[in-house]
């Protein structure tokens, strides 16, 4: 997968795993990076998937719908990826945090629906539910912080709510931050996920 990796000051930090949103590319979340924690590694992603030209990380049936099957095959490669990755750049593959960004949150939120160690944690910006009727494996020892907006044209109040549920049913510790400026990514939520993040 295209990627950036930057090393690190700090070895006893998390490697910020940085996810896109639609569109996106892997240099679109370094200034956020940057924002909560100079000394981690970063290791930024671009989705492998194009939807007319744009990079995504996984299809889309229409606006909201995804292609299940898709979503499925590019969480497991997902997956694969930072296992390599951690073995290439010599960062601990039990200490990644996902910090996404719409598309890029409904993936991060994809690897913990379908893999119980792929994340310690994720920060989620305007995520939806990625698969509904599934099991999710037990998170109890996993942090999520959910930002969302109480009028978001894309992604529905109720989805953060039920994500929120979810996670929380299996375990999970999730802080939901509201916003109101729709969908998009704001400088008081980054602000709201460095605090979540410091008191990891």
């Amino acid at each position: 997968m295209k990627h950036i990796f930057q090393k690190g000051t700090n070895s006893d930090k998390p490697t910020l795993l940085l996810l896109h949103g639609t569109g996106g590319t892997e240099q679109d979340l370094l200034p956020l990076a940057e924002m909560i924690d100079k000394e981690a590694n970063i290791l930024s992603v671009r989705g492998n998937v194009l939807e007319n030209g744009m990079p995504r990380f996984f299809k889309r049936l229409a606006e909201g719908v995804f292609d299940e099957e898709d979503l499925i095959f590019r969480t497991k490669e997902l997956n694969e990826f930072l296992g390599e990755a951690a073995e290439k750049y010599g960062f601990a593959r039990n200490n990644i945090i996902a910090i996404g960004y719409s598309n890029g949150a409904n993936i991060a939120a994809s690897l913990m629906f379908h893999f119980q160690d792929a994340l310690r944690g994720a920060s989620l910006h305007h995520p939806m539910v990625p698969r509904r009727g599934m099991t999710l494996p037990d998170l109890a020892s996993k942090k999520v912080f959910i930002s969302a907006g109480t009028n978001d044209p894309i992604c529905p109040a109720q989805e953060s709510e039920d994500l929120k549920s979810l996670l929380e049913n299996a375990g999970a510790d999730v802080t939901l931050h509201w916003e109101d400026k729709g969908h998009q990514l704001t400088v008081s939520e980054v602000r709201a996920s460095t605090d979540w993040y410091h008191n990891l």
